[in-house]
């Protein structure tokens, strides 16, 4: 515990630094990748089969394959096929984004279908347009429902961040390298690193579950 404490105290500041890589990075795809899942859960409900089979595809693809693998692919691929710089940093990003859309997709599409049908039926006979009955009827209900679901997969984002390590993006795991392969303290280092992962994951859950009462209670 010493060591730690030393480690700490020493090297607090590239800790700060990765949590504030993490931080970006998750906030970055947890905000466009929910974005891409509600565009994806869309198409996957459409009436259209291309569209549905394009959407089908894409999610088949990132759950039959690493998130790892995906990353390697945004990584080495992109760089190629963009005709402007982008770093290593968005690559990741990109890849991250592509992989949380997926899973999103899925929680949503889950949460829009399990609202009653009558409610589509009943909107549409005021006379409602299709995109007003999705944005203000459904939607909301459907959020109400998935919150949960949401909120784990956006913690399990958190986490997943941790395999830019990989690739030395600036992140916590790559905090905990850069502390161990100066000090070679691999257990102590690592411990800062999961305890702050920990910490961050536990604030989230108990503001999603402050967040889950708030709407319990609006519903009385």
């Amino acid at each position: 515990m010493d060591k730690i404490v030393r480690l700490w105290t020493r090297y607090s500041g590239i800790y700060i630094k990765g949590l504030g890589g993490t931080l970006w990075m998750s906030a970055v795809t947890i905000c466009i990748g929910t974005l891409l899942g509600i565009f994806v859960a869309l198409l996957r409900m459409s009436k259209w089969k291309l569209l549905r089979a394009v959407a089908d595809v894409y999610v088949e693809i990132v759950r039959g394959t690493p998130a790892l693998l995906q990353l390697y692919f945004f990584w080495l691929v992109v760089p190629k096929v963009v005709h402007f710089p982008i770093s290593d940093t968005q690559c990741i990003v990109l890849g991250l984004i592509f992989n949380a859309g997926a899973y999103i997709s899925e929680i949503i599409r889950a949460g829009l279908q399990a609202v009653d049908k009558g409610q589509w039926e009943a909107a549409r006979s005021l006379g409602l347009a299709e995109r007003n009955v999705m944005s203000r009827i459904i939607m909301p209900q459907a959020i109400k429902n998935i919150l949960p679901a949401l909120c784990n997969e956006f913690i399990t984002t958190i986490k997943g961040t941790s395999l830019a390590s990989v690739f030395f993006i600036n992140e916590l795991m790559t905090s905990y390298k850069t502390v161990n392969s100066a000090t070679f303290l691999a257990v102590q280092s690592l411990c800062i690193a999961g305890f702050i992962y920990l910490l961050l994951n536990v604030t989230l859950s108990r503001l999603v579950k402050l967040l889950e009462r708030r709407l319990q209670s609006s519903d009385r």
